[in-house]
C-alpha cells in the first residue's frame, strides 16, 4: 500500500487515471493474476504496473522473473488490452537490481519486451512527464 501511495501521485501529475488491484486474469499456473495499478492514459491506452519492494536482501529478487513472465503472458492474452506492463522495483536490498532494470532477463524471456523492470525513481519520473 505504500508503495502504492508514492505512486498515485505521479501517475495523477502525468494525467493518468488509475485503478488498484486489479485482476486481470489467471495466473500462469493457476489462480488469480491481481496487479497493483492499472493506468489508463488519456489516448486511452492502458498499463499494467506491478510494484515489488526489496528493503534488506530476501526473496522477493527470485520472485521478479515470474512475474515478469506472468505480466508478460497477461499482455499476450489481452488481446491489445493492455499496451505494456511496468514491474517496479522499489526499496535498496536488491542485489541483481542492476541486473534487472538494465534489461539482463529480457534475453531469457521469449516475451520480455512487453514488461519494463524499472526503478522506483524512473517510474515515478516517466509517470510524472506523462511517459509511460
Amino acid at each position: 500500500a505504500v508503495l502504492e501511495s508514492m505512486i498515485i501521485p505521479a501517475l495523477a501529475y502525468g494525467g493518468y487515471g488509475w485503478e488498484k488491484q486489479v485482476v486481470i486474469g489467471e495466473r500462469l499456473g493457476g489462480g488469480k493474476h491481481r496487479v497493483d495499478v492499472v493506468a489508463f492514459a488519456p489516448s486511452g491506452k492502458k498499463y499494467l504496473v506491478s510494484l515489488k519492494w526489496q528493503q534488506v536482501s530476501g526473496t522477493a529478487e527470485q520472485k521478479v522473473p515470474f512475474e515478469a513472465i506472468c505480466l508478460a503472458q497477461a499482455i499476450l492474452d489481452s488481446k491489445g488490452k493492455y499496451e505494456k506492463a511496468y514491474l517496479v522495483l522499489g526499496g535498496e536490498g536488491w542485489s541483481l537490481r542492476e541486473f534487472y532494470v538494465g534489461g539482463g532477463l529480457r534475453e531469457h524471456l521469449r516475451h520480455g519486451d512487453r514488461v519494463e523492470i524499472v526503478t522506483l525513481e524512473s517510474f515515478i519520473a516517466s509517470a510524472n512527464r506523462g511517459e509511460l
